[in-house]
């Protein structure tokens, strides 16, 4: 084995999915809702964080905006 070696040349290329890259985050959801996407995952046979990753990433790439009204 070589005591050094040169990086640049061992590996040239970027990874792919390093603009994939998740961040784990903390948040408060409603217990119905959790329900909702558990029991799609159930169906679907993937697991809810990922059904509300892909939701919330749906929302993003189609840059939906949020439309409330207080009665």
């Amino acid at each position: 084995m070589r005591e050094e070696y040169d990086i640049a040349k061992l590996n040239p290329r970027k990874n792919p999915y390093t603009n994939r890259l998740k961040k784990q985050v903390t948040i408060n959801i409603d217990n119905d809702t959790i329900d909702y996407f558990k029991a799609e995952s159930e169906k679907s046979g993937l697991p809810y964080q990922t059904l509300i990753n892909l939701y919330l990433s749906d929302c993003a790439s189609k840059n939906r905006k949020l439309h409330l009204s207080w009665r």
